[in-house]
């Protein structure tokens, strides 16, 4: 006979077909499925072995699903009810995989029998006496909250949302930076504005306003730990004929106060691109060293995911974070961008000009598969993108240098051209010409004249015939003389 499997979300029910030759095909199984009555006649209820909490149905679905094992109550409910010429129809190939593995069970599944579990799961209720619809319903929402509470504890896949939020809390925090550091410059500018030309790099010039104050005390002050020699020297002689205002005790106080925020902004941001790098590398370690920790992590933000990144195709790849004038030059029907966030990798940016839009579509190229390898793949090291990334660089340096590449798989590649070598022209050979004869003369005269001889009659053809009449002495024009008859 053949028995059959359902997993619920209360426990595991096992059922006995009457009939086996009624569900050979699927038409026959939606016509015994098409009533309540009908149902019960093909299909009993033999055994049911109902979970004993919450967390038993979880550990369940994780077993059989994501470990690939079966749990111990299952292993021992099965043994016990099935015997050795029953067959078993499970509702997917894995878990039928499994017990013919584990258990030696022969496991059936197809499409009738797929049908059969739907037209079960329509006639739960009368099919089961030990359910109520209520009862199932809770238990199926608390199955599903509990399985996606285990989901996201466990999964590794989640932890690309912290690269999310940190790449997107670094740009902000240079953003910050930016703003803080002009308020500065401007606010304290007042006072020794010589200060701004000086020191260029916006945490240097806080911490020199943090050590000096008012620019009086630059005299006494030594700046040796913050500023090189050379600039420490300039400091120094400009704060004497500065063209500064004075300003205040409390004025300057708040000056600090912003001063420190930079300072300490500025700390932070560099301790979060040391975790973010950190994180690259451990989650997408292809990634990272084919376009670099940042511009990694700001794909990932741009699609949302590490797998969502892994299902975008190179090209879409490539134009990632140029939406815009994607869009744009599609609705203006000009050409579209040739790079987005990849632009800022190391090696399109050590790309020429023209060789930029080259460098970067085979970058992306490379890039998508190693996001691939990343994402389904179980290597915490940097694996395909070892050889891809000299794959790119030894093609960056091909058209750099301006050497032929290889265009297909049996194009020549690295050709040499040689310098021209004109062949030996063969020397002058007298007896190969030929001499023209006193026939050949005669011909060509005759040819000749009746050439001019055709001329000549066409010419008197089209010309009229002119008549002349008899004229007097007066030179009137006479009659014709009439002739004697």
């Amino acid at each position: 006979g053949m028995l059959v499997l359902l997993e619920t979300p209360a426990g595991y029910a096992l059922f006995k077909v009457s009939d086996e030759g009624k569900i050979t095909s699927e038409s026959d199984v939606l016509s015994h499925f098409s009533s309540t009555k009908s149902a019960q006649n093909l299909i009993k209820l033999k055994a049911f072995s109902k979970f004993k909490d919450t967390e038993e149905a979880v550990q369940a679905v994780v077993s059989s699903q994501e470990l690939g094992s079966l749990t111990k109550n299952l292993k021992s409910f099965l043994k016990k009810e099935c015997g050795d010429s029953e067959k078993l129809a499970v509702i997917e190939g894995k878990l039928g995989g499994l017990i013919n593995k584990q258990l030696g069970i022969n496991c059936v599944h197809n499409e009738a029998i797929a049908e059969l579990f739907r037209g079960i799961q329509s006639h739960l209720e009368v099919l089961i006496d030990e359910l109520n619809m209520e009862t199932l319903k809770a238990m199926r929402v608390g199955l599903a909250h509990s399985l996606a509470r285990q989901t996201l504890k466990f999964s590794p896949d989640k932890v690309d949302l912290m690269i999310v939020q940190a790449i997107s809390l670094f740009d902000d925090l240079d953003k910050e930076l930016n703003i803080y550091g002009m308020r500065v410059r401007e606010w304290y500018g007042w006072h020794f504005p010589e200060l701004t030309k000086i020191i260029t790099d916006n945490l240097l010039y806080s911490r020199t306003v943090l050590k000096l104050g008012a620019r009086t005390n630059a005299a006494s002050l030594e700046f040796g730990d913050i500023l090189p020699e050379e600039m420490e020297r300039e400091v120094k002689q400009m704060a004497i004929v500065s063209m500064g205002t004075e300003i205040s005790d409390s004025d300057m106080a708040n000056v600090k106060l912003l001063a420190h925020q930079v300072a300490t902004i500025s700390e932070y941001r560099l301790q979060l691109l040391s975790y973010l790098k950190n994180r690259m590398e451990a989650i997408a370690p292809n990634l990272s060293m084919m376009v670099g920790e940042l511009v990694g992590a700001r794909l990932i933000a741009r699609a949302g995911s590490l797998m969502n990144l892994a299902k975008q195709p190179s090209s879409t790849v490539q134009i990632l974070g140029a939406e815009k004038a994607l869009f744009r030059a599609l609705k203006a029907k000009k050409q579209t961008p040739k790079y987005g966030l990849i632009y800022h990798a190391a090696l399109v940016n050590q790309a020429s000009g023209k060789s930029k839009a080259k460098i970067s579509r085979m970058l992306a190229a490379k890039t998508a598969l190693s996001v691939r390898v990343d994402a389904l793949g179980e290597s915490s090291t940097a694996t395909v993108a070892i050889q891809d990334l000299a794959s790119v660089e030894q093609r960056l340096r091909r058209l750099e240098g301006g050497e032929s590449t290889k265009l297909s798989g049996k194009g020549r590649s690295n050709q040499k051209f040689e310098k021209f070598k004109p062949k030996q022209t063969p020397a002058y050979n007298p007896a190969s010409d030929t001499v023209m004869t006193d026939v050949t003369k005669k011909t060509k005269e005759n040819e000749n004249s009746k050439k001019k001889r055709t001329a000549d009659e066409v010419d008197e053809e089209d010309a009229a015939p002119v008549k002349k009449l008899k004229t007097d002495e007066n030179g009137s024009v006479g009659k014709k003389e009439k002739k004697d008859k």
